[in-house]
C-alpha cells in the first residue's frame, strides 16, 4: 500500500493542478517585445486609449517632462482621456516607432525608442513631434510584455 500512496496522491493532485491556468512556454523575447512594440504602434496610431492601456502593468508608471509621476492604470486611464477629450476631432496622420538596443533580464526588458507623431487637429495647426522613450517591460505570469515605467522627451 505504501507503495502506491504517491501515486494515490498525485492522482487527486493531478485534477487540481490541471485547472490552474497553463502558463505559455518562453518563445524568443525578442520577436515577442518585437511584436509588443508592433501593438503600441498601432495602439498609438488609432488613438485607441483602450488598446494602448492594455499594453500596461497595473502599477506602471509613464514619466513625462514637467508633470508629476503617473502612476497604475486608474491614472494612465485618466490621463489618456484628458488627452483625447481636449482634442475632440483629432486625428493621427503619421506615427512611426523605432526601437533600439534590447536589453534581457529574465522577466524585464528594457529598449529606448526614437518617435515621430503629426495628429491633425480641427481648426489648429498639426501637432508634430519628435520624441525619445525609454521603455521597461515585465513579462507577465501569463507570459505577456507589459509596461512598467515609460519615460518619454521631446527629441
Amino acid at each position: 500500500m505504501r507503495r502506491f500512496l504517491p501515486l494515490l496522491l498525485l492522482a487527486f493532485a493531478f485534477p487540481a493542478l490541471a485547472q490552474t491556468a497553463p502558463v505559455p512556454p518562453p518563445g524568443n523575447p525578442a520577436s515577442e517585445i518585437d511584436s509588443f512594440n508592433n501593438h503600441l504602434a498601432a495602439a498609438t496610431r488609432a488613438m485607441d486609449n483602450s488598446a494602448t492601456l492594455a499594453l500596461w502593468a497595473d502599477e506602471g508608471i509613464s514619466l513625462l517632462p514637467s508633470t508629476d509621476p503617473i502612476v497604475g492604470k486608474p491614472a494612465l486611464a485618466a490621463f489618456f482621456n484628458n488627452v483625447t477629450s481636449s482634442i475632440p476631432g483629432a486625428h493621427m496622420e503619421k506615427f512611426e516607432l523605432q526601437c533600439h538596443d534590447l536589453q534581457l533580464s529574465g522577466d524585464l526588458a528594457t529598449e529606448w525608442c526614437t518617435e515621430h507623431q503629426i495628429v491633425a487637429i480641427p481648426n489648429k495647426p498639426s501637432f508634430d513631434c519628435r520624441g525619445k522613450m525609454l521603455l521597461v517591460l515585465r513579462r507577465s505570469p501569463a507570459g505577456q510584455w507589459l509596461l512598467t515605467r515609460k519615460m518619454w522627451n521631446p527629441a
